[in-house]
């Protein structure tokens, strides 16, 4: 089951924050992060940061007012409880969370195919950049994809055949985002769409061991307007647009990071999560690009 707006929480209802996140400061290289463990010598990300203090709005009433959706503003909370409990098991996270996941952005967004080609999970206790199974989370504004790396993904994910017809189409990227347990310290800020300009956005190298990948970093702009969802629970999760093909003003992607929460107890549980990104296709006739 699952319902566009969460139940309210009485423990959720701070109207801001003022917090601090890290964008990138402008330069002229082109930006790369590592995706394992570099050469002794090498940072794991290159590009300075440029940390800045902004205000981060709740927007548990904006959710449960119908205001908020991952087509306007990049991003969407769902009430949706999980039949997993162990995320340490790969099977049960491939053989049950994988198919519900994949179910529930059908029934979220419509589209008639859903591919979903990876997963995450992350762990800010025990967590690290260099261990690909238990990441800690990321403290820096960015985006899973680029223009140019969304389209690459129906090409890694699809036949050919299938690729070159489904690229003819509306598909999208999205990121559903799900707690572990109840979030008391560095929950996501989530960047309006309606807010981002172009000129935001810089390309940034994705290193892998095998291949490279291509994300957003983003350059600081006093016109973003932050959100997030204080105390999530594990019986909601966050969908996130990472890429759209849409060009008519429906939300393309969006921006996100791991935040100091300063209302967090100093004795606060360790933020654990689990992400999966899919690839979302929807019918001929639907759009196009």
């Amino acid at each position: 089951m699952s319902t566009v707006l969460s139940a309210p929480s009485p423990l959720s209802r701070t109207s801001a924050v003022e917090a601090e996140l890290n964008y990138l400061a402008p330069g002229n290289a082109r930006p790369v992060n590592y995706a394992f463990e570099p050469p002794e010598g090498t940072p794991w990300s290159s590009g300075t940061l440029d940390p800045r203090r902004v205000t981060i709005r709740n927007a548990r009433p904006l959710a449960e007012a119908g205001e908020i959706s991952l087509d306007r503003n990049g991003f969407q909370l769902v009430s949706h409880r999980s039949a997993v409990s162990d995320y340490s098991d790969e099977s049960l996270i491939r053989l049950v969370y994988r198919p519900e996941a994949e179910a529930l952005l059908r029934d979220i967004t419509g589209a008639e195919k859903v591919v979903i080609f990876d997963h995450t999970l992350r762990d800010s206790a025990s967590g690290s950049r260099g261990n690909a199974t238990l990441r800690e989370p990321v403290r820096r504004v960015h985006n899973d994809q680029t223009f140019v790396s969304g389209p690459r993904r129906v090409r890694d994910h699809l036949d050919a055949e299938e690729a070159q017809r489904r690229l003819g189409h509306r598909f999208a990227i999205v990121n559903l985002w799900r707690p572990l347990s109840v979030v008391e310290q560095l929950p996501l800020a989530l960047c309006d769409a309606r807010s981002i300009a172009a000129g935001d956005l810089v390309p940034t190298d994705l290193l892998y061991r095998d291949k490279t990948g291509e994300t957003y970093s983003f350059l600081a702009n006093p016109q973003h307007r932050w959100y997030f969802f204080p105390r999530l629970r594990p019986d909601e999760v966050l969908l996130l647009k990472i890429y759209d093909s849409l060009e008519d003003g429906t939300a393309r992607l969006t921006a996100h990071t791991a935040f100091e929460d300063p209302t967090s107890r100093a004795d606060a549980a360790a933020r654990r999560s689990i992400e999966l990104r899919a690839l979302l296709f929807w019918p001929a006739g639907s759009d196009t690009h």
